[in-house]
């Protein structure tokens, strides 16, 4: 009874406060006219049916580039750009984020709000709402602008504002992580991360993975590096976190954390891999996705069944990107990298390179170039060495070699695989698993894991085991790959790094 008088009184509470009348009262602020005035808004306390806003590259977008709504009357809600105000016609380039263009408005004094204009409220940054025809443009950078009847501010800039039309480095956008979207290069690495992640999904679910979301916090260690960071509730967080005592951890008799007091009643950690998990549901629901790092499972599957999925997957995202995002792709490639379009056809066209971790050796010795971190049969391939294979040896073509995982016949090397491509290096790591029972436990024994805490994942050798593989792909780098970006930090929204974690 309770909860239902609580859920009432919030239910009320929100009806007595519509978005529309917050907007009106808002508007009203700055302007005689309101948003009401520009876009149809809902008068009562029932929802709508939901409606696709239009944008700006609904607008603009197509093979005429927006000359097919020529004489339509439409609206744009966006943020400016840039604002230039002549003696008798002011020019405002308006962006939604949903294109790399701006859609220019102009404007004339015989507009209605136009007194923002003259009175200094529309600057760089600001919000507004424009309601115009479509006209032919006289400029050579678009074909159409919008000839503006109504102007209205949404949210005024104040002249602090950062991000301004001089070009700023990455290194100090950076440090504005929250406003940096409203750049042209972060706007088109967060559409084409976004075209990525969608074509990744829809590779997946049209060759028949089930999505399945593995856990975040672990207990057991998959790739040697959970134990990184602690997830725990026993320090005390009654008040902020930095004036907690270390001295409040409770302990045992010798000294030690007393860890059957914490949530888990364990040590448990962020995982840096879902493969473990992905395996269980691989071996019931025979090929799956793991959406947070972009891994899968294979069942009844070997190495190069692997090896298949993985070119197939990314030559299909990239052809995507280049089909889709052809806008943010040009200004990649006239901006970013000179030539980045070439070299990701040739991506989807070329048939990729296969070659073995004692080849990939041997290549590499008979090299002559001197690396940071020399090279013998049994290291681990760093990445000068992977991008001297890609870029170098092979002229720009991806790559993939063996080096771990399910023991082979030799007895020396394993089933696995990284791809490696040029610029990023490697972008995808898999590997055939180890089904067979006693070679796992020998394995673990060997590395002195703990049997205990694997006994599940043991299981799966028990009870129906089945040949299945596997690999995982660094999201962040196949935005670089897709983008030219150099720095990771700078395909991630809102990077962490050592002493970052601002937003």
């Amino acid at each position: 009874m309770a909860m239902a008088a609580v859920l009432s009184r919030a239910t009320i509470s929100l009806r007595l406060k519509p978005l529309t009348t917050t907007l009106r009262h808002f508007s009203s602020v700055s302007s005689s006219v309101s948003i009401d005035d520009i876009v149809e808004t809902s008068k009562t306390d029932k929802i709508g049916e939901f409606k696709k806003r239009l944008r700006i590259v609904d607008i603009k977008g197509g093979e005429n580039e927006g000359l097919d709504n020529l004489g339509q009357v439409l609206t744009v809600r966006g943020w400016v750009r840039t604002l230039r105000v002549q003696r008798t016609v002011t020019f405002i380039e308006v962006n939604d984020g949903s294109c790399l263009s701006n859609m220019q408005c102009v404007i004339d004094s015989d507009a209605e709000g136009y007194d923002q204009v003259e009175g200094g409220l529309i600057t760089t940054g600001a919000s507004i709402c424009v309601q115009g025809v479509v006209v032919p443009s006289p400029g050579k950078k678009q074909k159409i602008e919008l000839k503006t009847q109504k102007l209205v501010m949404v949210g005024k800039s104040e002249s602090s504002c950062p991000i301004q039309k001089k070009v700023a480095s990455n290194e100090f956008l950076r440090s504005k992580a929250h406003l940096r979207p409203r750049t042209n290069t972060f706007g088109a690495v967060a559409r084409v991360r976004n075209g990525l992640a969608y074509a990744t999904h829809k590779f997946f679910q049209e060759n028949g993975f089930v999505w399945v979301a593995s856990p975040i916090i672990t207990a057991t260690d998959c790739e040697g590096a959970g134990e990184q960071f602690c997830v725990t509730t026993l320090i005390p967080t009654s008040k902020e976190a930095t004036d907690s005592s270390a001295d409040a951890i409770p302990r045992t008799e010798n000294g030690s954390i007393d860890w059957s007091q914490d949530f888990f009643g364990k040590p448990a950690f962020l995982t840096v891999s879902g493969q473990l998990s992905g395996e269980t549901y691989a071996t019931a629901l025979s090929d799956v996705l793991l959406p947070y790092m972009i891994e899968l499972e294979l069942a009844f599957a070997d190495l190069n069944d692997d090896m298949a999925c993985a070119v197939a997957y990314l030559q299909y995202v990239v052809k995507h990107v280049l089909e889709n995002c052809k806008e943010d792709m040009h200004f990649f490639n006239n901006e970013i990298e000179k030539g980045i379009i070439d070299r990701l056809s040739d991506v989807v066209e070329k048939s990729f390179v296969r070659m073995t971790y004692t080849d990939a050796v041997e290549l590499l010795l008979k090299s002559k170039k001197k690396f940071e971190f020399p090279v013998k049969w049994g290291c681990d391939l760093q990445s000068e060495h992977e991008r001297y294979i890609t870029e170098e040896a092979f002229n720009g073509c991806p790559d993939i070699k063996a080096f771990y995982m399910r023991l082979n016949d030799d007895g020396k090397t394993v089933a696995a695989m990284d791809m490696l491509v040029p610029r990023v290096g490697e972008l995808i790591g898999g590997s055939q698993r180890e089904e067979r029972l006693d070679f796992l436990e020998n394995r673990i024994d060997e590395l002195k894991l703990s049997k205990e805490s694997l006994w599940w994942y043991l299981d799966l050798r028990r009870y129906g085991t089945v040949p299945h593989a596997g690999f995982g792909l660094g999201f962040e780098r196949l935005v670089q790959f897709a983008t030219g970006i150099d720095n990771i930090r700078d395909a991630i929204p809102f990077p962490r790094a050592p002493g970052s974690a601002e937003f």
